[in-house]
């Protein structure tokens, strides 16, 4: 099945501005992801802090570990947006 050269030309701005919005929207998820994490790690207590570490991890550590996760997600869509980004960028020959 042949593709008409005319609509392709047209779909791959489309989608390369599209994609460059989800870098941009992914980048801002992850920023939000690690000021989130900075705040709940600036609000751990004191009481926290000196608790006894056979108890297990404390509330304010299993929130900043969630918020760390979240950002490497977000930014590893980013990343592979932009690399789709690159893809669509430079045609290649067929």
């Amino acid at each position: 099945m042949e593709v008409d050269a005319a609509a392709t030309e047209a779909y791959y701005p489309a989608m390369q501005t599209f994609l460059a919005i989800l870098v941009v929207v992914f980048a801002i998820a992850a920023l939000v992801a690690l000021v989130r994490g900075i705040i709940i790690f600036l609000r751990t207590k004191d009481e926290e802090l000196r608790r006894d570490p056979s108890e297990g991890p404390s509330e304010s550590s299993l929130g900043q570990n969630n918020m760390m996760w979240r950002r490497i997600q977000f930014q590893a869509l980013a990343v592979i947006a932009a690399v789709l980004v690159l893809l669509l960028a430079h045609p290649h020959a067929s």
